[in-house]
C-alpha cells in the first residue's frame, strides 16, 4: 500500500506570496490609473465637465417679444398684438396622442389641416413644452372645453398674444400682414426668432419686420432626465419691438376707399413737399386678420378665384395705360424742346394722318376741337394735338423726358412687391421683341397709350413732382419709429429722390396753368369735379383702352361688357398756389376719368383740406357710397425729436 506524498510546504508558501505581490503591484496600478483618473475629471477638466452637467439638467426656453404697434400719422391703432385664447397640448402629460385627439374632435371641432399642423410642430419641440392644436377659441368652445376638461390631462387652454388689426380691412394693402413662419423661412432666420412662431408676409408688417420683432428673451428651466420642467431658475426678459407710426390718416384712408364706391380700383394720395403716403387704397380688398393664424381652404380659395382680384395690390403692381394723364407732361416737353410755344395752334379736324399713310388716328371728339393751342388742348384733352406733338418730338426724347419723372422706373417706396410699368422707347422695343419702333407707335404713346404703362402709385408720384416744380420727393410709409420710453419719436426725414431739370420756370406755369383749365374752365374735361370749390385744383383727365377698336368703328360704353369698357384714370393737385395734397385714381372699366375718377379725387381733397378750406365741407364729400371717418385718436403721438430735417413738415 502505497502513502500519500509529503506536501512541501515551502515551494506552497513561495507560490502564495508572489502572488500576492502581483496581485498588490495590480491593485496599486488600478488605484493610481483611478486617482489619475479622479484628478484628470476633477481639476484638470472641472469647467468643461461641469457646463456639459448644467446643460444636461438646465434647458433654456426662448421667450418670444411681443411685437411694436403700428399707428397711422395721428396715432391710431392699425396693429397690435391682442390676446387670444388657443387650446394647447403638453405630450408628455398625454397617454395615447391618437385616442385623446378623437375624443377631443367631438367636444371641438378639430380640421384636419390643424390636426396635421399640430403634428408637424409636436415633432419639433421638447415633450414639456405645449403645443397650439386649435387657435381663436370662442366663448362656447371655451365653456364646452371646461366642462370636459377633466377627461383631457395635459390640454388646456392658455392665452396668447397674437397680431390683431382692428380695423379689419381698412388700408391691408399698404399695411400687409403677419403669418405663421413657413419651412423656408425658417431656414433663413437667425436665433432672435426662436420661439417667435409668426413673421411679417407683406406690406408693413414684411418691410420693417426687424424693428417690429424686438428681441428674443429666455428661461432656464430646471428639467429631470426625461425633460419634465422642474423650476424657473432665471430669466433674460425680451425686448419689445420698437412702434411705427406711418404717414398714413387712416381716415382720409377710409374716405378714399369708400369713395371707390365697391368698384375694382386705385387711390394714392402724396403730399409732394414730404413724399408721405397720405392714403394708399386699393379695392376690393381683405381681413388681412384671415391670414394670422392660417387662413382656411375655403377662405383662400374665395380670395383666390374672385374675378375682381382683391388680393392683388393694384395701387403697387397694378400696370395700366395712362391715357391722357400724361399730356401735360409731354405739353411740357414740348416746350423745354422748343418744339411748341404755348400760343402755337393745332387744327383738329377729329383725326391725324401720318404722311404718305391712309390709316386715320382718330380723335376721342369726332367731329374735332377746331383749332386748340397748348391750354385749351389739354383743358379738352385733344388727342390731334398731342399726335402732332409726339411726331414732332419722337419717341426717345419722350421716353427720355418722362424717364427724368420717373415714369417706367419703380418710385421705391417702402413697401415690397412695386411693379415698375413701362417707357418704351426705340432701344426698349428693340430689346424686348426684337422689332423696330414705328411711327405709328410714337402717336399712340403720344396720348399715353400702346406701350406705355404705370401704376397708381407711379402715377401719383410724378403728379407730386409737377406740383413740386420738378423736385420729387422719395414716396415713403413710414413717419417715425418709437421705443418703450423714449419721450421722442426717431423721425423719418424726406429725401429728394430726383430733379426734372427745367430750363424755364415759365414751361411750368404753362403746364400747370392748363392743368388748372381741366377743372376750372367751363371747356375743361373736369370741370363738373372744379365747380364751386373754395380751393383751386390742376388736374388731368385720363381713359385708357382695354379693347382695340377697329379702323372705322366706334366704342359704345353701353354696348361693352363691364369687364372690357375703358378704365378711368384722374391726377391731381391742390391747392395750386401752394400744393398740399397729390392724387391718382383709377377706376377699373369705369368708362370716363371726369365722371368716375375725378369726384373720387374731390372728395378726398375735400376731405384733407376741410380745415384750411371749411366750406369744402359743403362739396361732394357727401357723395353716396363714401365711407365717413371710422376712427380718432386714442394714444398721445410721441413728440418729433427737436431737430429735425427743414421741410419736412412731420
Amino acid at each position: 500500500m502505497l502513502r500519500p506524498p509529503l506536501k512541501d510546504y515551502r515551494r506552497e508558501s513561495k507560490i502564495l506570496n508572489n502572488r500576492l505581490i502581483v496581485a498588490s503591484i495590480v491593485i496599486v496600478i488600478l488605484t493610481l490609473a483611478v486617482i489619475s483618473r479622479l484628478f484628470y475629471l476633477q481639476i484638470i477638466s472641472y469647467e468643461h465637465y461641469a457646463t456639459l452637467s448644467q446643460e444636461n439638467r438646465v434647458t433654456l426656453v426662448p421667450v418670444p417679444p411681443q411685437r411694436g404697434v403700428i399707428y397711422d400719422r395721428n396715432g391710431v391703432v392699425l396693429a397690435q398684438d391682442a390676446p387670444s385664447f388657443s387650446l394647447e397640448v403638453t405630450s408628455d402629460e398625454v397617454d395615447d396622442m391618437d385616442a385623446m385627439l378623437k375624443a377631443l374632435g367631438e367636444v371641438i371641432t378639430l380640421s384636419e389641416r390643424e390636426v396635421k399642423r399640430f403634428r408637424r410642430e409636436l415633432k419639433q419641440k421638447r415633450r414639456f413644452e405645449a403645443v397650439p392644436l386649435r387657435f381663436n377659441l370662442d366663448d362656447e368652445e371655451m365653456a364646452r372645453f371646461a366642462v370636459n376638461r377633466y377627461r383631457f390631462p395635459g390640454v388646456g387652454v392658455k392665452a396668447r398674444m397674437v397680431r390683431h388689426y382692428p380695423l379689419g380691412e381698412l388700408g391691408v394693402h399698404a399695411l400687409g400682414y403677419v403669418g405663421r413662419i413657413n419651412e423656408a423661412e425658417l431656414k433663413k432666420l437667425d436665433t432672435n426668432y426662436s420661439g417667435t412662431t409668426h413673421i411679417g408676409k407683406l406690406g408693413i408688417e414684411k418691410s420693417y419686420e426687424s424693428i417690429l420683432h424686438g428681441t428674443v428673451g429666455v428661461e432656464q428651466i430646471e428639467t429631470t432626465a426625461r425633460g419634465d420642467a422642474l423650476r424657473v431658475l432665471g430669466h433674460i426678459l425680451p425686448v419689445a419691438g420698437k412702434d411705427i407710426y406711418l404717414t398714413l390718416d387712416i381716415n382720409l384712408q377710409a374716405v378714399a376707399e369708400g369713395a371707390l364706391g365697391g368698384k375694382r380700383g386705385a387711390v394714392v394720395a402724396i403730399n409732394p413737399k414730404t413724399g408721405e403716403i397720405l392714403a394708399f387704397a386699393s379695392m376690393p380688398n381683405y381681413d388681412a386678420n384671415l391670414f394670422v393664424n392660417g387662413i382656411s381652404y375655403e377662405d383662400y380659395d374665395a380670395l383666390q378665384t374672385s374675378l375682381d382680384k382683391p388680393l392683388v395690390n393694384r395701387a403697387l403692381q397694378g400696370q395700366y395705360p395712362p391715357g391722357s394723364t400724361v399730356k401735360p407732361f409731354y405739353a411740357l416737353a414740348g416746350l423745354e424742346y422748343n418744339k411748341i410755344k404755348p400760343n402755337d395752334t393745332v387744327s383738329c379736324r377729329g383725326f391725324f394722318q401720318l404722311p404718305g399713310v391712309a390709316h386715320r388716328y382718330r380723335d376721342w371728339k369726332k367731329e374735332g376741337h377746331g383749332s386748340v393751342n397748348l391750354d385749351t388742348a389739354v383743358a379738352q384733352s385733344c388727342d390731334v394735338y398731342f399726335y402732332t406733338l409726339a411726331q414732332s418730338l419722337g419717341i426717345d426724347a419722350m421716353a427720355t423726358f418722362m424717364g427724368q419723372f420717373g415714369l417706367g422706373k419703380k418710385t421705391g417706396i417702402d413697401i415690397p412687391g412695386e411693379m415698375s410699368g413701362a417707357m418704351p422707347s426705340s432701344a426698349w422695343k428693340r430689346k424686348m421683341f426684337n422689332q423696330p419702333w414705328y411711327g405709328g407707335e410714337t402717336l399712340i404713346a403720344g396720348i399715353g397709350q400702346g406701350y406705355v404703362l404705370t401704376t397708381p402709385l407711379q402715377l401719383a408720384a410724378i403728379t407730386a413732382t409737377l406740383a413740386n416744380n420738378g423736385v420729387q420727393m422719395q414716396p415713403h410709409l413710414l413717419r417715425g419709429t418709437h421705443e418703450l420710453g423714449s419721450p421722442t419719436m426717431t423721425a423719418k426725414v424726406p429725401e429728394i429722390s430726383q430733379r426734372v431739370p427745367v430750363v424755364n420756370d415759365e414751361n411750368w406755369r404753362a403746364a400747370i396753368n392748363a392743368m388748372v383749365s381741366v377743372v376750372h374752365s367751363p371747356r375743361g374735361t373736369a370741370y363738373g369735379m372744379g365747380a364751386r370749390s373754395p380751393y383751386k385744383i390742376a388736374g388731368k383727365t385720363g381713359t385708357a383702352q382695354v379693347v382695340g377698336i377697329k379702323q372705322g368703328e366706334r366704342y359704345k360704353e353701353s354696348e361693352t361688357p363691364e369687364r372690357f369698357r375703358d378704365h378711368a384714370l384722374f391726377v391731381a393737385f391742390a391747392p395750386v398756389e401752394d400744393p398740399q395734397i397729390a392724387v391718382a385714381v383709377l377706376v377699373e372699366n369705369g368708362g370716363h376719368g371726369s365722371s368716375a375718377a375725378a369726384p373720387v379725387a374731390r372728395t378726398l381733397m375735400d376731405y384733407y383740406l376741410r380745415d384750411s378750406y371749411p366750406s369744402s365741407r359743403d362739396g361732394q364729400t357727401g357723395s353716396a357710397g363714401i365711407r365717413s371717418p371710422v376712427v380718432t385718436p386714442t394714444p398721445a403721438v410721441p413728440a418729433l425729436p427737436a431737430t429735425t430735417a427743414p421741410g419736412s413738415s412731420l
